[in-house]
């Protein structure tokens, strides 16, 4: 097995073998289905594979998120093109945001791209996220902001992608949806679920009343505290690991082939 890597945590994990990360990269995509967070065939979730090839693990073209398997991801290059035969298509096109995060962040081993109706409503928004609620607050200050250059398809774009994205966990395009990075898929996928979460909490927020926003200090707080770096509190560091096991038990009893 290869040396172990260091989380952003601080923790010592394993380097998986390609098996484990098509499993939970499959894993992800069937929870994007289950929670509703999916457009048909299209967005895309990205997974690094180790070793020198930069070659990425990605949906296969035409499939629904809930028909995706391990079996069934497809290999591709930076260049969005598949580097193994297969039966399945690619949409390189799919690839642009995501080989450019890819390629600059190496801590971004899972690229995550949604186009749900409250994290687009958000985008759509000229303040963004707001530090509305406890769960909001997990990102303030955390989250990059590109402004919308039509449908990516341009490999020009990837420069400005990445300047926005800048070392954020997550970036809000503009106009577009949202996405999350993390150091393994389990880690982009929670992101997302919660600023999922977050933009939801915001839209049902604003049609309600006048909003009561914390202060600047105590977001910063807040946001400090999920991140493991309010020392003088108690720290949660399990969490994601412990949700994470929980999400892959149910689909263990309702969708087991996403393994195969």
């Amino acid at each position: 097995m290869s040396a172990p890597t260091v989380t952003s945590q601080g923790r010592t994990n394993p380097v998986k073998t390609e098996t484990e990360l098509r499993r939970e990269l499959a894993a992800v995509y069937r929870l994007l289905a289950h929670f509703k967070m999916t457009d048909l065939i299209f967005t895309h979730v990205s997974v690094r594979l180790p070793g020198p090839e930069h070659h990425f693990l990605i949906n296969p073209y035409g499939l629904l998120f809930e028909e995706i398997t391990a079996s069934n991801l497809v290999k591709i290059g930076l260049d969005g093109e598949l580097v193994e035969p297969s039966e399945y298509h690619v949409n390189p096109a799919g690839f642009v945001i995501h080989g450019a995060i890819h390629e600059a962040r190496t801590d971004a081993q899972c690229v995550l791209h949604t186009h749900t109706k409250a994290g687009c409503a958000v985008a759509a928004q000229e303040q963004g996220l707001l530090p509305l609620n406890q769960i909001s607050m997990e990102f303030y200050n955390r989250v990059g902001y590109h402004d919308y250059e039509g449908i990516a398809l341009n490999t020009a774009e990837r420069v400005r992608l990445v300047e926005d994205l800048r070392d954020h966990p997550a970036m809000i395009l503009r106009n577009h949806g949202l996405l999350t990075v993390g150091e393994s898929a389990a880690e982009a996928f929670l992101r997302m679920f919660y600023l999922e979460k977050a933009c939801d909490i915001q839209i049902a927020a604003q049609a309600s009343g006048d909003l009561r926003v914390p202060s600047p200090e105590i977001a910063e707080h807040t946001a400090r505290q999920f991140a493991g770096e309010a020392t003088d509190d108690f720290a949660d560091d399990q969490a994601y690991e412990m949700a994470w096991a929980a999400l892959l038990r149910m689909l263990d009893r309702t969708a087991p082939e996403y393994k195969d």
